[in-house]
Formats: structure tokens, sequence, C-alpha cells
């Protein structure tokens, strides 16, 4: 046993010497290396697509000098986040083992040891992956702030880009929004306040959540009493003191541009050929074509919709379908509560929204607008026996052939299915991936109704080349990007390829318009017929629903705008939710096409339209009461006399 208690203590100083010479040559070497330039690491500049700037991240929108901050904050956050910062050289190596002892012994995470100048190193980086690499990268930059900078200046280095929530990076910036004060006319109570909202700002914001936020305030005080800073007296009166906010009043700022941001971060970190050298030491212009007043009339459209239930989320993007340009994007209900992100991070079932692509396939196979299938309920077999026995919503049928247009305008499951499975499982699975979806999809019966999950931006990508004339292209937010010299370091790539047929998305975008045409009211009604009355432009439009999700897609020349609205944790929507997308979704399309003409696509040379019966598919008969202009390519217009496709499978 002294054995091996002597082996072990010899392992333990070997460990220690080892470490230590390791340290030695680690600040030695950082020593030597060029010295960061903080004030402009990480300034990132954001500007609209009228070059108006919409965001600043490093904080030195209002970098002020530590002596200009108050002292309460500074030993606030001191007391709260490294108390020994004064004494260490950025590392707390006691603070770890502590922290690592605890976790280990309860299982679980429940305390950290990163000490101001980790976190200052981390927020010199413009993402928070938890990768070991990353992790590296910030101990060797806690190693260079720490040999290059004082104490003092990497404090006032981090309490100029430290996040305090609701889009307000640096102290200065966040005095002024919480209290319309500068960071050195904050008193004790509100020092304490704001000190306790960049542990997470979603939730410890007095805005957000009043009681756990001044839970937090009163631990600080604590800390600050036992760490000496504050008297008992001093901890009482700052309890007891009354705050006035004054933030909510920019409360829509928020909303508008921090799911936007974080989208074009997420691109940028993507973009290979910008140097990390920017983002971690310069600074960077990044052109976007983010449409200020497109985004507010989509926040608008959502806050007056989702006045009902808290808990359903919404994801919306708005897209130029001539170019992929992503110029208004929404990632959930309230940035301030949860910053996930899912227009970029998310994918769900997507319902009949998938059934243009469908559809679209079908007109290259010889489908016209007056195809039909007879519409009732029926069990599919397939291969070894299988069978798939898929409902209309409702449990409704017409008990007769029904056009192409009509089952568009319903959303027939039943004639989707039907032409599924006489296309061949895999054409849609092809058609998908050619459109630029990049989700596994399984060539499956119920394809075509959705039961695959995929993120909105490629939905609206997708049905970007149904509304500009068969081109496909990337969604994407960034324009180009500048050092701060001016120097473009990147252009997004000016990419279209024509992948569609111009005549036939011309007859399927002329299709799309049956969704809310009360022309097309038979034994059922059209989708969106209960938006009808909103929409005063020419729009064409296509709803999905799942249990758990709904969706609304439509488009026209200038601009595609996707919906999406579900639950976080996939519990299933009440009927009274489906309401929801579609309103948004004509809202936010009415605003952004108010004041402009209506526009539509020309009809192309070979494409003629007849007079039909909108529901059979056949020509228009004076007996007929139902009439509607029906699209076809020259030579392909319906005679009356074409058989029903149910019956030719049958024979």
């Amino acid at each position: 046993m002294k054995k091996w208690l002597k082996r072990g203590l010899k392992t333990i100083v070997f460990l220690l010497f080892f470490f230590v010479f390791v340290q030695f040559l680690l600040y030695g070497y950082a020593k030597m290396t060029p010295k960061l330039e903080i004030k402009s690491a990480n300034a990132v500049m954001m500007y609209d697509q009228e070059q108006n700037m919409f965001f600043q991240g490093s904080g030195t929108q209002e970098w002020i000098p530590l002596d200009k901050i108050s002292k309460d904050l500074i030993n606030a956050t001191i007391s709260t986040e490294d108390k020994h910062f004064y004494e260490h050289f950025g590392f707390d190596f006691l603070r770890i083992l502590k922290a690592f002892y605890i976790n280990i012994t309860s299982g679980s995470t429940q305390q950290g040891a990163s000490t101001i100048s980790q976190q200052y190193a981390k927020n010199l980086f413009l993402d928070f992956d938890k990768t070991w690499s990353r992790k590296l990268e910030e101990m060797w930059l806690t190693i260079q702030l720490e040999v290059h900078y004082s104490k003092d200046e990497i404090l006032e280095g981090y309490l100029n880009t430290i996040n305090y929530g609701h889009g307000n990076l640096g102290i200065e910036n966040a005095a002024k929004y919480y209290f319309d004060k500068s960071a050195s006319d904050l008193t004790l109570a509100e020092a304490a306040m704001l000190t306790g909202i960049p542990k997470s700002p979603s939730n410890y914001s007095p805005l957000v959540n009043f009681d756990l936020a001044k839970k937090r305030q009163e631990t600080i005080l604590e800390r600050m009493k036992e760490n000496g800073f504050i008297s008992e007296e001093e901890l009482e009166q700052a309890k007891k003191e009354e705050l006035a906010f004054v933030g909510e009043k920019d409360s829509e700022n928020l909303s508008t541009v921090m799911y936007y941001q974080d989208a074009v971060m997420r691109e940028l970190n993507s973009i290979d050929s910008i140097p990390n050298s920017y983002l971690e030491t310069g600074g960077i212009r990044i052109f976007t074509y983010l449409n200020m007043e497109a985004q507010r009339n989509l926040e608008k459209a959502i806050q007056e919709n989702l006045t009902e239930n808290e808990n359903l989320q919404v994801a919306s993007v708005m897209m130029n379908p001539d170019n992929g340009a992503i110029f208004a994007l929404i990632g959930g209900r309230d940035y301030s509560i949860s910053q996930y992100n899912r227009a970029v991070q998310s994918k769900r079932q997507v319902g009949s929204v998938m059934k243009p692509f469908l559809y679209y396939a079908a007109l290259e196979n010889g489908f016209t607008a007056s195809t039909t299938f007879m519409s009732q309920e029926t069990t599919f077999t397939f291969s070894n026996n299988k069978t798939y026995s898929p409902q209309n919503y409702g449990g409704t049928y017409g008990g007769k052939p029904i056009s192409l247009a009509t089952a568009i305008s319903y959303s027939d499951n039943i004639y989707a299915v039907k032409t599924h499975m006489f296309l061949g499982e895999e054409v849609l699975v092809d058609m998908a991936h050619r459109l630029g979806i990049t989700a596994d999809l399984q060539a499956v019966p119920s394809l075509p109704l959705g039961t695959a999950e995929i993120n909105i931006m490629e939905m609206a990508s997708g049905y970007a080349a149904f509304a500009n004339d068969g081109y496909r292209v990337s969604p994407h937010l960034i324009d180009r990007v500048e050092d701060l010299n001016g120097n473009v370091i990147y252009q997004a790539p000016n990419s279209k390829e024509q992948i569609l047929n111009k005549s036939l998305t011309y007859i399927l975008d002329q299709l799309l318009t049956s969704t809310y045409d009360s022309t097309f009211i038979d034994y059922s009604y059209p989708t969106a017929i209960n938006i009808a009355p909103k929409l005063s432009h020419t729009y064409a439009l296509k709803s999905g629903t799942t249990d758990t999700d709904h969706w609304s897609i439509g488009y026209n020349p200038e601009v595609v705008t996707a919906v999406w609205i579900g639950y976080d944790d996939n519990q299933p929507l009440a009927v009274s939710d489906y309401k929801f997308s579609r309103n948004i979704w004509a809202d936010t399309m009415e605003s952004y096409m108010q004041d402009k003409e209506d526009v539509w696509y020309d009809l192309p040379e070979n494409v003629v339209g007849v007079l039909v019966n909108p529901i059979t598919g056949k020509p228009a008969t004076e007996s007929d009461t139902k009439k509607k202009i029906l699209y076809y390519l020259k030579g392909t217009e319906p005679t009356g006399t074409e058989p029903v496709f149910d019956e030719l499978t049958e024979n």
C-alpha cells in the first residue's frame, strides 16, 4: 500500500511539473505572437438591402472605458463570474477541480468554471460550438489575452461584448436599453440585475421573467456582500429598490432582426472562402438581402394571428424566386424566450405542400389539368401484399371522376397516391431532389402526403423553381462580405440552372390558384377558400397538414412565402390551429404587394386556354353551371372522350 501511495505521489508530482512546464512554454510562445486587436475582433456589421446597418456584433456601438462603468457593476460581475479574476493567469484551476468534483459526484453538469478571460475569449468567436477543436482555440486565445493585455483591459473588453439579452451586446447598450441611462449611472440594484442576465438571457431577462431575474439579482447581491463589496444595509436597500424598465418599447427591433441575424451568422460560418482570421481578430461588413419593411410586416402578421396559444410555434421565410435571396425570416414567436431558429435548424413533416412536386412530374409524364381519377375510398396493395389506405380530410369523396385541377383545389389524397403509384414511387423522389431537396426521401406510397421531414428554406427554394419559370436557385441571405477596408472577400454566386419546362410551370402555376377559387366549390371546398376575401392579387398557393404540422407556401413572380406552424414537442395540432399559417401567409403576401400592380406570368406560345367544367375536366357545355379556363400544351386539350385513369388500370 505504501509503495502504491509513493508511486501515486510521484506520478502526481511529475504531472504537476509537466503541466507547469507546458504552461510556461505556452505562455512564452504566446508572448511572441502578434498582439490581438480586441476592439476590432468579432467586429461584425450587417447591412440590409438598403445598405442601412441593422446589427453590429462586437458591441463597439457603445464601447466605453472601464472607468466609465459603474463600480457596482464591475464588482457584481467579478463576484458572480470570477472572484479570483485579478489573481489567476486566465484559468482558475482550483475552481476547475471543484467544479469537476461536484459534477462527477452529482452525475450532472451543475457547475462551470470558466473565468472572465475564458468567457471573453469565447465572445471573440462568432459561434459557440462545443467541439474540442473550438475549446482548444478558446484556451489558446485566453492565454494570448492574458499575456498581451492587463486585467483591466480584459475586463473592459468583456463588459463591452457580453450578451445582455434582447440583442444588446455590451454594458452601455444594455444600460440604455433596460434603464435609459449610461453604465456609469447604474444603481447597485440595477447593476446586480444586469449582471444576472448573461448567464441565460432567455431566462434571466427581467422583461421575460421578472420573478426569476429578481431571485438571481438577490443571489448576486448576497455574493457581493460575502466578498466584501457591499454592507448588509446596502444589500437590503438594493433588494427593496423598485426598478423601472424601458426596454419593452424596443421589443419590435428584437423580434424583427435577431432570427435573421442568427441565420446570417450560420451562413457566414459555412463559407469556406472567408478565412478564420477575419472572424477572430479582424472585422467584416456583411451585406444581406434583408428587407426591413417585409420583415416587420411578416412579424406583424405572426403577432396579430398567433394570439390564442402561446406554445404554438412558427417559422417563415420570404424569398426572391429570381435568385434565392431570403429577404425576411422568422425562426420563432419570440427571440427573447427561445433562440432556437426553426427556419434554419428544424425539419418538419411537410404534408400536402409536397404534392406540387408530384404534379409537376405528372405533367411531364403526360398528365393534363383534365386528367381524371375516381374520388373514392381506396386501399392500395403493393409489394409483399402490403396495403395502404390513405384518407381524404374529413372522409370526403366525390364518388366520381375528378380532374387534376380539382384534386389540387381540394388537396385530394387518393388522387395524389394514385398519381404517385401510376408514375412509379421513385419519380417523386427524383423530382424533389431535382428541385434542391436534400432530405433523405423514401420511395413509399405515403411520400406525396408529406410524411418526409424537410426544412422550410429548402421547401421555399423548391417552390421558387415554379415561381421563376423553371430555374433552380439556392436559398441564401448574404449578398457579399467586405473587410473593414472595403475589399470584397466574398460575393454570392449568381447561379441559376434551368431544370423545369417553362410551359409546364405555367400550367402548374395556374392550377395552384384553384386552392382559393370559389368556382371549384362542389362536393367539397378549396382548401384555402377561407382566405379568398383577403387576396387582392393573383397567387399560386398550396397548404399542407399532418397531425403535428401545418404549412402554407405560395408565390407570384416577385416573392415566395412559406409559413409553418406547430409545436416544438410534436404534440398534435387542433383543427382550430390550421387557420394560422394560411392567415399569416395571406396577410404577409398582401402587405408585401400593397400598392403594387398584380403581376403574373406571360402565356407561353405553346400553351392554350380551354373553357372546361373544372370538376370533370371536360369541355364546358351550355348545361354546365361551373366553367373555368384551364391551360394545356397545344395538342393535349380535352375533347370530352378521355377515359378515367382508374378505368385504364382496371382493364
